[in-house]
């Protein structure tokens, strides 16, 4: 074979090759589904640590992540079991910050029902306060607490939902299990004023300003595609019949 002929397959099987989608190398979308225009950052005076479960990270829609790209002085963390992870330690074992887990359960103080006075009195006021949150499925986020020693050891918090959760392309267990974002917003909401956040503002709503913009993005995506005849769509209904 001659150089040039063998350089004209080449080129043949690059253009039959699979073409990738080129990812935003900040939320990791798609490019054209990139949300990033629509991150306004700022500082809430929480120190929120989102514990990020390998299998969020490869679902492109982690509001995880997306909460961490809006949070100042935010900590990102993937893993599972975080009972030897360094950055979790030393947050933990920092004398300045004081430690809780955003986590529903029987142990979990829930902070709806709460006065503000209450809910100020649960947190020191001379140490920063460092919230935990789990970005994962309800059953990854129990592995976590139950493998993570450290964890596990934590004062829990928790609320009570106010509405439904605008996440609406993704199945949630029921429509009072909130995203990660829209949990983080909501105890922003909730505590923000006893950590000097002036919940008045409305400066944390720029939480879900990103993430309604995401939801709507992806619900035009699926217009689209449902909209298109089956064999142009993206996704398979199921396996042809023989």
């Amino acid at each position: 074979m001659d150089i040039q002929r063998y350089y004209q397959q080449r080129q043949e099987q690059a253009e039959k090759a699979p073409k990738y989608r080129e990812l935003c190398t900040q939320c990791i979308q798609p490019v054209f589904s990139c949300y990033c225009k629509h991150i306004q950052k700022f500082d809430s005076n929480i120190q929120f640590v989102v514990l990020i479960h390998p299998i969020e990270v490869r679902r492109r829609i982690a509001t995880g992540r997306m909460a961490h790209l809006c949070l100042e002085n935010s900590h990102l963390i993937m893993g599972q079991d975080y009972s030897r992870e360094v950055t979790v330690n030393r947050l933990l074992q920092d004398p300045d910050n004081h430690c809780v887990i955003l986590y529903p359960g029987k142990q979990s103080k829930n902070l709806s029902p709460m006065s503000e006075a209450e809910r100020s009195s649960l947190f020191p006021q001379n140490k920063k306060l460092t919230v935990f949150v789990i970005d994962g499925t309800w059953a990854t986020a129990r592995r976590t607490i139950r493998q993570s020693q450290n964890l596990n050891k934590l004062p829990r918090i928790c609320f009570s939902p106010e509405r439904p959760s605008s996440f609406r392309v993704r199945k949630q267990p029921n429509a009072a299990c909130y995203s990660t974002i829209e949990a983080i917003h909501q105890s922003i909401e909730l505590i923000g004023t006893s950590q000097g956040f002036n919940v008045s503002s409305r400066g944390h709503d720029k939480l879900l300003h990103v993430f309604d913009k995401m939801v709507e993005l992806q619900l035009e995506f699926i217009r689209i595609s449902e909209s298109k005849p089956n064999a142009l769509r993206y996704r398979r209904r199921g396996p042809r019949s023989a």
